[in-house]
C-alpha cells in the first residue's frame, strides 16, 4: 500500500472508532469528547485535500511506506 492509501485506511477507521466512543447510542460510548477527535480528523483532511501536507503522511514516509509515483515505478 502507498502513503496515501495508508492515510485514507487509517482516517476512516479513526473517524468510524471515535464517532463509536463519542455518539451516546453505542455500546462503546465513553465521552462526547471523542467526538472533537472526529472533528480533528476531518479537519485535518480537508487542509489535506487543498494543501497536499499531512503529519501522518510525513510519518509513514520516515518508517519506509512507499510514495504513490514510487509505487507505479
Amino acid at each position: 500500500m502507498t502513503v496515501e492509501r495508508y492515510i485514507r485506511v487509517l482516517a476512516g477507521t479513526f473517524v468510524l472508532l471515535s464517532l463509536a466512543l463519542g455518539i451516546e447510542g453505542s455500546p462503546l460510548f465513553l465521552s462526547k469528547w471523542w467526538l472533537a477527535f472526529t472533528a480533528f480528523v476531518g479537519a485535518n483532511l480537508l487542509q489535506f485535500g487543498f494543501t497536499n501536507v499531512c503529519p501522518l503522511g510525513w510519518i509513514l514516509k520516515k518508517l519506509g511506506v512507499p510514495e504513490a509515483r514510487a509505487a507505479r515505478a
